[in-house]
């Protein structure tokens, strides 16, 4: 049976199946790395969306721009912005990584949706207005935060820790 049909299939029916479940990992090194990865390049975007950072407008224009322009509700924008910034750190740590991949997976998924009308490719040259690229990015970030909910963090993570001391 696949991993994937395996997670659906086998999904927690108690909270501390629920717990087993989220932390649930194995030690390879490229769950590592795709976790680590997805981290790295999401945290400087979430530290734009949020703080302002790196040349970002921070989170009240942000919050404007997501919530005005592209239609989400306020609410939801907020938990976006807040998901971009906190779930990699999360991710850095290794913690939670099931559920950060899922919310990410969702997030991103739901991104890319708004970049549609602008094609595939992102704006490598820099000659179009902010926020105005493809959606190949999101897709990676889609995919690699789908791995890490289905497969878990990986080794060298706070889930790993978790795992291995509830099989003890």
């Amino acid at each position: 049976m696949s991993t994937l049909s395996h997670t659906v299939v086998s999904w927690p029916r108690t909270p501390s199946s629920l717990l087993h479940w989220i932390s649930a990992t194995d030690a390879r090194l490229t769950q590592t790395l795709l976790r680590l990865t997805l981290a790295l390049v999401l945290l400087p975007h979430g530290a734009q969306h949020l703080l302002g950072a790196f040349g970002g407008y921070g989170f009240t224009a942000t919050l404007a721009w997501m919530s005005g322009p592209l239609g989400l509700p306020a609410p939801f924008a907020a938990a976006g912005i807040l998901l971009e910034f906190t779930g990699p750190l999360l991710l850095l740590a290794g913690v939670g990584s099931r559920l950060v991949g899922l919310a990410l997976a969702v997030f991103m998924a739901t991104a890319a949706s708004t970049h549609l009308g602008n094609g595939f490719f992102m704006n490598w040259l820099g000659n179009l207005p902010a926020g105005v690229e493809g959606f190949e990015y999101h897709i990676l970030a889609s995919v690699i935060a789908t791995a890490v909910a289905v497969n878990g963090a990986g080794a060298y993570s706070v889930d790993r820790v978790l795992d291995r001391y509830q099989r003890q």
